[in-house]
């Protein structure tokens, strides 16, 4: 099994290419359920989940192409894909055990599937494990839109009513970018009109909306917290690129900060990441935007201790607050980090220690307790956003550090190890 050896004490100074985001990615690739025509995708990562929903997508019937960069283009090794996928046709509309249970967003694929065929059976999703994440907002979204819905032998079963998915209004009673997605998938060719209240603004929800449109679907409110969508008989293809991916940006930039180095984050958009930039700045580094991206600096006063409490975008993103906690475990002082999104995202805690940080959980509550010096480890990777936060802690650490178990970090990582070390770290993926 692949491990990541690093030994820390490089600063990382030079440029890193943000890739698409796989959180867009992998939602747009199922919008392909929606159109018989083709839909092509620029700038797709190349991650162990895309390759996943590929298969799973091939099982509904979707014929998909993968290329290089656009033809034409100038680029480098690390530019994304192009994808090209076509569901001229619905073959099957179960989505298996064996193909959902690795990758929660695949369960998303009922929308679509219950817009288009009016029929799904889709296995419950697995995934990481950082909570219980129940799809019950998912099923509440299809059935205020007609949908009947039974649960068979670990399955969901979903029938549209005769003639299809009708319009409605769907209140989440929490704020789910999941079920947002799904049931903004599955209104688009719902008869009449849907209302959808308390929707995730996520960027990736608007990358995806601006697709659905492109496609022929009507939809206003686009990046408000109300997205109203008219349904139409049908869809068509379209081209769309998916944005940098947010959550590699920010995580590159605490990297950065945690080394005291100089990073050009090309690609990123500041707009996606303000809340974390914002809360970067207050720790001690300097962040600036650029025509090509952002540059993240560390000033020469060290880490100030920081206090977060993650949120729904605009706020502080729960998918860097593992990375945020490595970069406090050496700051001056006491932060605390509070994590309001999922109930069991404090696993990464226990390996931090192992580099002797100073953390104590409290219920939600985080406190971390800077110290002067990290030391390498052994450590295990939990999840996917806390194998990278033990890379993080790696780059500053004294000594050597091995990662081990980072099929996670392959799931949502394109290439890391090779971006960080033309930046200077001293990291290598190890076989074996």
């Amino acid at each position: 099994m692949d491990r990541i050896r690093l030994v820390g004490g490089n600063q990382l100074r030079g440029e890193i290419p943000i890739s698409g985001a796989k959180n867009a990615a992998l939602p747009l690739m199922i919008a392909s359920l929606l159109t018989q025509e083709p839909l092509v995708l620029e700038n797709v990562p190349r991650l162990a989940d895309v390759n996943q929903l590929e298969k799973i997508l091939e099982n509904h019937g979707v014929d998909i192409a993968v290329h290089g960069r656009r033809p034409g283009t100038p680029g480098s090794r690390f530019d994304g894909q192009r994808m090209t996928l076509q569901a001229a046709d619905i073959v099957d509309t179960t989505a298996p055990y064996e193909l959902v249970s690795t990758m929660r967003a695949s369960f998303w694929v009922i929308g679509p599937l219950l817009a288009r065929a009016h029929e799904a059976r889709v296995s419950l999703p697995g995934g990481c494990a950082i909570g219980t994440r129940p799809v019950d907002f998912f099923l509440y979204g299809l059935k205020q839109l007609g949908a009947e819905i039974d649960i068979d032998d670990g399955y969901v079963v979903a029938r549209a009513p005769k003639g299809g998915l009708i319009g409605g209004l769907v209140h989440l009673p929490k704020v789910s970018v999941g079920a947002t997605h799904t049931i903004m998938m599955a209104a688009t060719l719902a008869r009449g009109t849907t209302v959808i209240e308390n929707a995730a603004m996520e960027p990736e929800i608007d990358n995806v909306a601006h697709c659905l449109v492109a496609m022929g679907a009507s939809i206003s409110g686009i990046g408000t917290r109300t997205l109203t969508i008219e349904g139409v008989p049908s869809l068509h293809g379209a081209t769309i690129e998916v944005i940098p991916d947010r959550i590699e940006a920010g995580t590159f930039a605490m990297a950065a900060a945690m080394t005291g180095g100089d990073v050009l984050l090309r690609h990123a958009r500041p707009e996606h990441l303000q809340s974390a930039l914002d809360v970067l700045g207050q720790a001690g580094a300097t962040i600036a935007s650029e025509a090509g991206g952002i540059r993240v600096k560390r000033n020469g006063n060290g880490l100030q201790s920081v206090d977060v409490e993650v949120d729904t975008f605009p706020g502080f993103a729960t998918d860097l607050q593992a990375q945020f906690m490595a970069l406090m475990t050496m700051a001056n002082g006491v932060s605390h980090i509070r994590e309001t999104i999922f109930e069991n995202r404090f696993m990464h805690v226990a390996e931090l220690a192992r580099f002797g940080a100073d953390i104590r959980v409290e219920g939600q509550v985080a406190t971390v307790t800077g110290v002067p010096a990290l030391k390498g480890a052994q450590v295990m990777a939990t999840d996917l956003r806390a194998s990278v936060s033990l890379v993080i802690a790696g780059l500053a650490a004294r000594g050597e550090t091995v990662v081990n178990r980072i099929y996670h970090l392959d799931r949502g990582f394109e290439r890391l190890e090779d971006k960080l070390s033309r930046c200077g770290a001293e990291i290598e993926r190890v076989t074996g």
